[in-house]
């Protein structure tokens, strides 16, 4: 196995890998966007570790120097979407992105790693748990517009109808009634 860093050359492979990750966009705007990232990275920060198996790319990392959160300015190297392709997996390629994330973190002098996951990638979850990484957050992410809806309808006395749970209850009180021998007499 060969780890390197990525080139333009790699852009098609990269958005077949990352395609879960990348913008819901064409294949052509995927691969601009990555083109564009590989552009702009700058090499005392950032990384893109690309490991070949036999001659082929299997998978790659984005690697970020960056802290911890805006706000807690704890050094951090994150292991930004870290995937191997399926042909190449229990091959020890997931171990080596990850060696090359913590040699990358050690000749920084920074004393944390982190990763994430997709929520429904049970195998990387778990392995990113056995390599000792623990849950900090869950971010999670929603359309503007849908929040801006949520957010509308949560909005106490401005008359845009009942909060759902006043909904819910007034649906369950008229099933009640539907459903009274009283109410069938």
């Amino acid at each position: 196995m060969v780890l390197r860093d990525a080139t333009q050359a790699d852009v098609p492979v990269l958005v077949e890998l990352w395609a879960d990750v990348l913008r819901r966009v064409g294949t052509e705007d995927q691969e601009a966007d990555l083109r564009h990232v590989i552009e702009r990275l700058d090499p005392a920060l950032e990384r893109i570790v690309v490991a070949e198996y036999d001659g082929q790319v299997a998978g790659a990392v984005m690697l970020k120097a960056t802290t911890a959160t805006p706000l807690n300015l704890e050094p951090l190297v994150q292991a930004v979407s870290p995937h191997v392709l399926p042909a190449f997996r229990r091959r020890g390629v997931g171990r080596a992105l990850m060696e090359a994330t913590v040699s990358f973190a050690e000749e920084r002098g920074i004393g944390h790693v982190g990763s994430g996951a997709l929520s429904v990638s049970r195998d990387a979850n778990r392995f990113l748990a056995r390599l000792g990484l623990g849950p900090q957050a869950v971010l999670r992410a929603g359309a503007t517009a849908t929040v801006r809806s949520r957010l509308d309808a949560l909005r106490p006395g401005q008359g845009r109808g009942r909060a759902i749970s006043q909904v819910l209850a007034a649906r369950r009180s008229q099933r009640h009634r539907d459903a009274s021998p009283a109410s069938k007499g």
